[in-house]
């Protein structure tokens, strides 16, 4: 049976706190208090840094059973090297700790810039390069080099199981019947970005998932979601769910706080 996975895009900020965190609520319990109210977060620091397997470990341990984490790919592999060069990029990002999730590992969601156009032969390459199985993550994060220390690397996994992924386009040209179809013969997520008009939409049946991110309905990161576009949002994943896809959808809209409380209002709606 396909299931809903909703929740926020991180977890960490200041102006949730007096508001969905409850007052004096400590830092470090905002993860397992999120995860109470939620099925599903995106883990962001790893776009922004290696992590550590002991923080991995700790973010595992706080979430109930049955949550899970979409891991965001390394800015380092998408933005910098832009898709180019990757092999040892790729291995140091899967042996920084992204195994020790286990169960709580859910797609890998990797972010392309707004520059990037659609170019076939650079994304088949990259997909060519993405672990399927957490053994073949393994294996590849075995060949990680000196940026990430033996001493806190991570390059086995308790178990095998297949790894997602998901990848968000922000460029025109991926709205492509060419694009839709590389990525379906790759079984690799196109995801659906609301952006208040930023970025285009693409809703494409790619893969077994089917992956939104809400940036916000009016206003870039900020703002709410009305009842209505709520409304329509909860349609469109019981729509997903009944095409047996397994839907995981995360709010952006954070910058005034709203994220949280849209993502537990589109739940309710799902119950």
């Amino acid at each position: 049976m396909a299931r809903a996975f909703i929740g926020t895009s991180g977890w960490r900020y200041a102006s949730w706190r007096g508001d969905f965190y409850p007052q004096g609520l400590r830092q470090a319990d905002e993860l397992a208090y999120l995860a109470q109210r939620m099925t599903s977060a995106e883990l962001n620091g790893s776009f922004y840094s290696l992590q550590r397997p002991s923080s991995y470990e700790a973010w595992k341990a706080a979430v109930p059973e049955g949550f899970v984490f979409a891991v965001k790919g390394s800015r380092y592999i998408t933005h910098m090297l832009q898709l180019r060069g990757i092999e040892t990029a790729l291995a140091n990002f899967l042996a920084s700790g992204v195994l020790a999730l286990g169960d709580t590992l859910g797609p890998v969601l990797w972010q392309l810039p707004a520059r990037m156009a659609f170019d076939a032969g650079r994304l088949a390459e990259f997909f060519d390069l993405l672990p399927r199985t957490t053994a073949d993550a393994a294996a590849l994060a075995a060949r990680h080099d000196a940026k990430v220390p033996d001493d806190r690397a991570l390059v086995s996994a308790a178990a095998d199981h297949p790894i997602l992924h998901a990848v968000e386009p922000r460029h025109a040209s991926f709205a492509t019947g060419q694009a839709r179809e590389l990525f379906a013969r790759e079984g690799i997520c196109m995801v659906t970005s609301d952006s208040a008009g930023t970025w285009p939409e693409v809703d494409a049946d790619t893969s077994g998932i089917r992956y939104a991110r809400l940036h916000g309905e009016a206003r870039l990161y900020g703002g709410g979601y009305s009842e209505a576009s709520l409304d329509r949002w909860a349609e469109r994943v019981r729509s997903w769910l009944g095409a047996g896809r397994d839907a995981y959808v995360y709010f952006d809209n954070d910058a005034d706080g709203r994220a949280p409380h849209d993502a537990a209002a589109l739940l309710a709606r799902l119950a």
